[in-house]
């Protein structure tokens, strides 16, 4: 399903600012050799997320799903000059792209790069965090969510990706396994008295949510 007009997304594309040269390396790479490319954030996501991230300037950013690393640099332009950002990725073959890509960028000694399940790394993980981006196995996203907010401060700002799931999230009929885990996901946010929230028709939709 095509969620957004072709010729918005080029007009937004072409008349938001630029990414750094390395963004745009790491995309073109991404998009020449990943089977699933389609997962990058992209141009106009990335930009949103480098904006939001200065906006906040955070301290501690964690973000779940590296891919190929190019979302975690966006979140990384906001960060304080003793900030830090750890990422985590369940896959060894995205880990060593990301640790390729992170090395080349001026940011690499702020960047932690964690290898291995989620649900186990972040526990582990004695921040409090001021922003925080989901992007990975979609039934997973209430059980971070339960696991991430009670460390989140005040104000902090949780984001959550693929929220329309290629649009399959809106078929109230298609209970797949991913859009019915994030359908659940979504509602189970709503239900959240300390979530101030806000949907975005960004690409594939983002789930903004503020602790309260």
């Amino acid at each position: 399903m095509e969620l957004i007009n072709a010729a918005a997304e080029a007009f937004a594309d072409k008349y938001s600012s630029p990414e750094s040269e390395l963004l745009s390396a790491i995309a073109e790479a991404t998009q020449k050799n990943h089977p699933k490319a389609h997962m990058l954030s992209g141009h106009v996501q990335g930009r949103l997320l480098a904006f939001l991230s200065r906006l906040i300037t955070p301290k501690y950013v964690l973000e779940i799903g590296t891919f190929t690393g190019y979302s975690a640099l966006c979140l990384c332009e906001g960060l304080k000059n003793d900030g830090e950002l750890h990422t985590i990725e369940s896959r060894e073959e995205e880990v060593l792209t990301a640790q390729q890509n992170f090395n080349t960028s001026t940011y690499s000694h702020q960047i932690h790069l964690h290898h291995g399940q989620a649900a186990d790394i972040i526990p582990q993980l004695n921040m409090t965090w001021d922003l925080v981006f989901i992007d990975a196995d979609k039934t997973g996203y209430a059980a971070y969510y339960d696991l991430i907010m009670p460390r989140m401060r005040s104000g902090g700002l949780l984001i959550a990706d693929n929220i329309f799931f290629h649009g399959q999230v809106l078929d109230e009929n298609n209970n797949a396994k991913n859009p019915a885990a994030l359908r659940e996901f979504t509602q189970r946010v709503a239900a959240d008295a300390n979530a101030d929230r806000l949907i975005l028709t960004v690409r594939d939709g983002l789930l903004l949510v503020i602790k309260k």
